[in-house]
Formats: structure tokens, C-alpha cells, sequence
């Protein structure tokens, strides 16, 4: 079992920036991929961006040249660098672990709220 532990979420004014962080209970190094999902009220869940065991990033389309992905793996911890906010990036963010032991399982944390306001 994999605790992720989220923090930094809030409101902040189109144009601005907000970062979210995600602490994991066990080394980023036994984690396969580990990141972000958003989603917003009535709407599908949408991949935000995510980091590989290896370093790979991958960010979703509507994120690309606004938003980064960091980890430190000492602190087992991932970083989510948000800036020049937009409305429609209003959602509730999930961090992600991925884990691979036999077959591949999935944790989620509790998620925190990121309002984008004009």
C-alpha cells in the first residue's frame, strides 16, 4: 500500500501560478511513474502530467509550456509547478503513483481543489 500525501492546492487569479506538492510513503525509485490527474466538475478525468522512475516526463496537451513536473527523490516527493493559470485549469488535482510488483496497480491521493478565478 501507497500512502500519497498531497498539499498546496487553492485559488489564484488567471495569469498566476500555484504549486502542488505530493509526498509518497515508500522511495520514488520503487514507484514507476508517479503525477497528476485533474477533474473538473462534470467532466472527464484529464492527465496533467506525470514523471517515469527514469526521469521520462510526459505532460497533457492543454498544460504544455505552463505547467512542471519535478520530484525530489530524497524527500520522496513531486512538485507540480502551475503557472500562468487559466480558468478552465480549475479542478480538483489528484497525484498518482504507479506501482509495479507482479502486476501494476494504481494509488491515488485524496486530492486537492485548484480554483482559477478572473
Amino acid at each position: 500500500q501507497v500512502q500519497l500525501v498531497e498539499s498546496g492546492g487553492g485559488s489564484a487569479q488567471a495569469g498566476g501560478s500555484l504549486r502542488l506538492s505530493c509526498g509518497a510513503s515508500i522511495s520514488l525509485l520503487n514507484i514507476y511513474a508517479m503525477g497528476w490527474y485533474r477533474q473538473g466538475a462534470g467532466e472527464q478525468r484529464e492527465s496533467v502530467a506525470h514523471i517515469q522512475h527514469d526521469g521520462i516526463i510526459e505532460y497533457g496537451d492543454s498544460v504544455k509550456g505552463r505547467f512542471t513536473i519535478s520530484r525530489d527523490v530524497a524527500e520522496n516527493t513531486v512538485f507540480l509547478q502551475m503557472n500562468n493559470l487559466q480558468l478552465e485549469d480549475t479542478a480538483v488535482y489528484y497525484c498518482f503513483a504507479i506501482v509495479i510488483s507482479g502486476g501494476s496497480t494504481m494509488y491515488s491521493g485524496q486530492g486537492t481543489q485548484v480554483t482559477v478565478s478572473s
